[in-house]
């Protein structure tokens, strides 16, 4: 943010709190000799609230994309949005918390009043609750059933802001969600018999939501009891670095001396839960208001929480025993601090502000000792006339110091000192160094520094791992068995980016079905994970940080668990959810958004440029057009294909010049007829297996196979509107023409299901196809057991397509020759281990027949159109094991024969099993083609051929 004021421009990269606005503040005023502190302020602010309009950017991100109704729809069962109708991120974030608990949909979908109790509503309050529960209804079966991406809150958002008598503010989360709980408490408890105490306490909102705290207060030896009810349990984040901290600040008050009394009794409060609610909700307290500055600011503190938390510690029935641990964790952390302050002294070592670590210090004495002085030579040095030191000399001052012979005559070889210097030195000057010293002197010196040294360093180890054994022990006294009974898994966790004054909501929440957390941030859902939400909960690096922490007992599955049906016991969803009422409020939305895109379409068509032209291009025969589909839709389609003109033979009217004043590109649907022409010429070709052309598209397939014309334009047509091909004007252009023409065909001028059916057969070729070319991979690479796998699938496959036509699936004998060769060498290979008679081997064997050989010849020997080769080959495997009898082996080998050798000749009566090939990825045509051309090559010329 570019600040400016009196020709002075500050730059500002930071998100700032109150203190660090003043300490800002002071520095500006020795950089720019500003003394006004007003402009200062000024300036700062500036900053903050363009800071806000950053976040009120982002946070339009996600609708700014949305530039057409057909934007708008739903894909497949992914969750719906929740619009943001003006400052209502808070609104979506908790919503969608609660929605996504399926124990609380299912009691707001299911909410209901007689007729006699709505008679009895007279008060304006009553109204109001009814009213929000039944637009939080219709809002909860739209989030069901809608295929809309997103849905519109305003109704009953309107009424939560009637109730605080704003519009355009951005209130206070926590207010509202308070105000939510107490709304739906109410309109909850007018279903129920009646308002005294017992009544209230079988409302669904306070079982689930509302828990209860026992308040214990010690004053001169008496203990006082009092017991609350409370919904969001408020924590303090000031002061504690994780949330069982914060849980325990919350419980325990310091203690404080009776100002009162002489014997100096003290006095202090205790609070325990006593019963938990299965939904926990925390709410973190963020915000605090900061006298100097006379505003709310924000607390970015780092904070972290787990995703499962042990209440149990917590409890009031665990009083005894968490008061014993809590002793034990207070010796503990007083042992750590002692510890803890002793290693200090070691790392910090001095007086002033000036300090280092003691061993170092050691090691610099050390070296100025055995530094030679630079003016004196090496003849006048008695320390280098000496004889050179002992290997145990040597040995012992390893690590700490060099040789005093390798010091050279001007300088000493350069000691790196990490808390001096941040590289190591190239060009180290003359040291200070002793001006005299004897060698009884330095050896006495050596000694001692050596010494202390090896004793500072031993000291420092035995700290650290005295310190890292209680740290550990700490960890784990509450990680015993009797403490973790009652775990709370977390659910949703809502996070505010921005300061106090403005920013922005969204929400992370666990998809328990799937098991994954999901961003949902307005309009726009996301699959995140646990460090993306890590990153944006735990607070501390950015301005963004979590608020509300919602948990629910992982003892209790009904919470999270769907709907079934009664008879059938199907999980349910989609519309099947909601009540007859709500399925059919759905169902007329929906049909309204159905008119809502066709409108849209309508009016895009109506303001297309050149549309006439488009038509008439289109509709000169003989080349078959998209508005063709427009026009004739149940028209009886010519198996004949393209006339014989020319491709490059256009009409005139596409050959013309566009003028150049006009602005607007024409939307050219000329390319159609074009594709259309290139696809039927393609499918006329014959083609090895290696070039199949029906690999390149779907429409090669269906002329090859002379599908229904309403199937072929129908196709041609989702080819252009597919939103990836909108790479510039033209091609949206051409993509909403189509879109346009799609929306045309009427429910009755196409038969689905015989259009999903051709589609479903192509992506079988294809399958079947890679089931192939797996299969001669790994036969090429001598796999011979996945090879027939695969191979024994795509024969399969293959025949069920054939069925309807030749031109359907792949060359049934390409696929049976290899199926051949991969089963023969499998049977002899099976048949050596079997009969070498070791245990291992004999195993081996069974289990080569069991898992691929079997279960082949079983398919084979129903396969009435086999052919005669292929009947060979399974009447040679059946001999050779028949002759196996005729052999001399082992009781217990005759015995396994005997149980293998029916398998083999009947299986008739048996359920063919076999073994699911793995998924494999559908490559494009060209790569398909290519990798079969490459591994035919290589099985041919017995090399292997690799294909980059």
């Amino acid at each position: 943010v570019h600040v400016h004021f009196d020709s002075v421009k500050v730059v500002f990269f930071l998100r700032l709190s109150g203190q660090q606005s003043e300490m800002l503040i002071n520095q500006l005023k020795e950089i720019t000799g500003i003394q006004d502190q007003q402009i200062l302020y000024r300036a700062l602010n500036v900053s903050a609230e363009e800071n806000a309009a950053r976040i009120k950017r982002k946070r339009c991100e996600a609708q700014s994309d949305l530039c057409s109704p057909a934007d708008w729809i739903r894909q497949d069962d992914w969750p719906v949005g929740i619009r943001n109708v003006g400052n209502t991120c808070w609104f979506s974030a908790v919503i969608q918390s609660l929605f996504h608990l399926p124990v609380f949909r299912r009691l707001v979908l299911n909410y209901h009043l007689s007729e006699r109790v709505l008679e009895k509503c007279k008060s304006h309050s009553d109204k109001r609750n009814i009213a929000f529960m039944q637009e939080l209804r219709c809002l909860f079966a739209l989030m069901v059933g809608s295929t809309r991406r997103f849905v519109d809150p305003s109704a009953a958002v309107e009424l939560l802001r009637d109730a605080f008598r704003t519009s355009e503010a951005q209130q206070d989360v926590s207010e509202f969600s308070h105000k939510l709980l107490d709304w739906l408490e109410d309109a909850f408890q007018l279903a129920a018999k009646g308002n005294n105490a017992e009544d209230k306490q079988h409302n669904p909102m306070v079982q689930l939501f509302y828990g209860t705290f026992v308040t214990e207060r010690r004053h001169e030896g008496k203990t006082l009891c009092n017991i609350e009810q409370f919904g969001q349990y408020p924590l303090q984040v000031n002061g504690f670095n994780n949330l069982d901290e914060c849980l325990e600040g919350a419980m325990v008050e310091k203690e404080i001396e009776s100002l009162h009394s002489d014997n100096g009794v003290t006095s202090g409060r205790e609070r325990w839960f006593k019963k938990l609610p299965p939904v926990l909700t925390f709410e973190l307290s963020r915000f605090e208001f900061n006298t100097q500055l006379g505003r709310p600011e924000k607390i970015h503190k780092k904070l972290e929480f787990p995703q499962i938390i042990y209440m149990d510690r917590y409890l009031h029935k665990n009083l005894e025993r968490t008061h014993e641990r809590r002793g034990e964790v207070k010796k503990l952390k007083e042992q750590l601090a002692v510890l803890q302050q002793k290693l200090e002294c070691y790392k910090n070592y001095g007086s002033g502000p000036t300090k280092y670590p003691l061993a170092d210090m050691l090691q610099f004495v050390l070296e100025f000792a055995t530094t030679k002085p630079t003016s004196v030579s090496p003849t006048e040095d008695p320390r280098l006339a000496a004889s050179s030191p002992t290997p145990t000399e040597a040995d012992s001052s390893e690590g700490l110091v060099s040789s005093v012979s390798s010091v050279s005559s001007c300088q000493r070889t350069p000691i790196y000192k990490p808390f001096t210097q941040c590289r190591h030195p190239i060009d180290c000057p003359p040291h200070p160094a002793p001006h005299s010293i004897t060698e009884e002197e330095l050896h006495f010196v050596k000694t001692c520094l050596q010494r202390w040294r090896t004793e500072v360093e031993n000291d420092i180890n035995e700290l650290k791992a005295s310190i890292d054994r209680l740290s550990q022990t700490l960890e784990g006294m509450y990680s015993d068995t009797s403490l973790c009974q009652v775990p709370y898994r977390l659910h949703a966790v809502l996070v505010h980016e921005g300061q106090a004054s403005a920013g922005h909501y969204w929400a992370y929440i666990y998809d328990h079905a799937n098991q994954r957390w999901m961003k949902y941030n307005d309009v726009s859902i996301t699959e995140s994970s646990w460090d993306e939400l890590e990153r944006d909960s735990f607070g501390g690096m950015t301005n963004a940080s979590a608020y509300c922490l919602m948990y629910i007992d992982d003892r209790l599955p009904h919470l999270i668990t769907e709907d079934t049906d009664d008879e059938t016991g199907q999980v349910l969803h989609g519309m099947d959810l909601l009540p007859a009422v709500l399925r059919r409020y759905v169902q007329e939305d929906n049909r309204w958004f159905q008119q809502e895109l066709s409108e849209w379409e309508e009016q895009f068509c109506q303001t297309a440029t050149a549309q006439e032209e488009f038509t008439t291009a289109s509709a000169e025969p003989p080349n078959p057009s998209l508005d063709s589909v427009q026009q004739t839709p149940v028209e009886p389609a010519p198996q004949s294909g393209p006339p014989a003109e020319e491709p490059d033979q256009e009409p005139a009217s596409e050959t013309q010049p566009e003028p150049e004043t006009e602005k607007d590109p024409e939307p050219d649907i000329r390319e159609k007829p074009e594709e259309y022409s290139r696809l039927y010429e393609l499918s006329q070709e014959e083609a090895t297996p290696q070039e199949d052309a029906r690999l390149q598209h779907a429409l090669v397939y269906f002329f090859q196979n002379k599908a229904p014309k309403r199937v072929i334009e129908r196709t041609l047509l989702e080819q252009f509107t597919d939103r990836n091909l909108s790479f510039d004007e033209r091609a949206i252009s051409i993509m909403r023409e189509a879109r346009a023409k799609l929306r045309l065909i009427k429910p009755e001028d196409m038969d689905m299901d015989e259009y999903l059916q051709w589609h479903d057969d192509y992506r079988l070729f294809r399958t079947v196809f890679v089931y192939l070319l797996t299969g001669l991979e790994h036969y090429q690479h001598g796999k011979m057991r996945e090879a027939l796998n695969y191979l024994t699938h795509a024969y399969e496959t293959n025949g069920s397509l054939l069925k309807n036509g030749d031109k359907r699936g792949v060359d049934k004998s390409l696929i049976a020759v290899y199926r051949r060769k991969c089963l023969t060498a499998l049977n002899e290979s099976a048949s050596r281990l079997f009969c070498s008679g070791e245990d291992g081997k004999v195993e081996e064997g069974v289990s080569v027949m069991d898992e691929v050989v079997i279960p082949c010849l079983h398919l084979m020997s129903r396969d009435s159109s086999l052919s005669q080769e292929d009947r060979d080959a399974m009447e040679s495997i059946r001999s050779h094991w028949c002759c196996c009898l005729g052999q001399d082996m082992d009781d217990s080998l005759q015995v396994k024969l005997g149980e293998l050798l029916p398998r083999v000749l009947d299986g008739s009566t048996e359920t063919v099993v076999l073994k699911d090939p793995p998924k494999v990825h559908m490559n494009q045509a060209h790569d398909l083609c290519s990798r079969l051309a490459a591994v035919m090559e290589s099985i041919h010329n017995t090399s292997v051929v690799i294909v980059k």
